[in-house]
């Protein structure tokens, strides 16, 4: 059961959107066929997508076909998603200050997904 929560989903939701609304124009051009979405926990298959173990907290998941492996056969697919999930993020930080610093983290690392980067490059830049 989730601990005392100061957020709502919708609330949160808006710390997500407030993260995107960051992004350089540059970069947010670039965004091709993603969608960004908010949930309270990830899934049973999500987490087995994520490798996680019985005690990992995963605060945020990109699935799809990142732009650097994209072909010119790419067409006619669903969307990729991010999902940014919120009980595992308040669950650890505390304040809302440590909540919105970690979903624009969140958002940013999943992002860097997007765009091809793995998960050490991500960590060399601080995501």
């Amino acid at each position: 059961m989730p601990s005392a929560n100061p957020l709502t989903l919708e609330e949160f939701a808006v710390l997500v959107e407030e993260a995107l609304a960051t992004l350089p124009p540059d970069i947010e051009k670039l965004m091709e066929n993603v969608a960004v979405t908010v949930a309270e926990y990830p899934s049973p298959a999500q987490r087995r997508a994520a490798d996680l173990g019985p005690g990992d907290a995963l605060y945020g998941l990109y699935e799809g076909i990142p732009l650097t492996q994209r072909t010119t056969y790419y067409g006619m697919v669903t969307p990729d998603r991010i999902t940014i999930f919120m009980y595992p993020m308040v669950h650890i930080h505390h304040t809302p200050a440590a909540i919105e610093e970690q979903v624009r983290r969140t958002v940013l690392h999943e992002i860097g997904h997007h765009f091809g980067m793995g998960e050490e490059q991500l960590r060399k830049l601080g995501y």
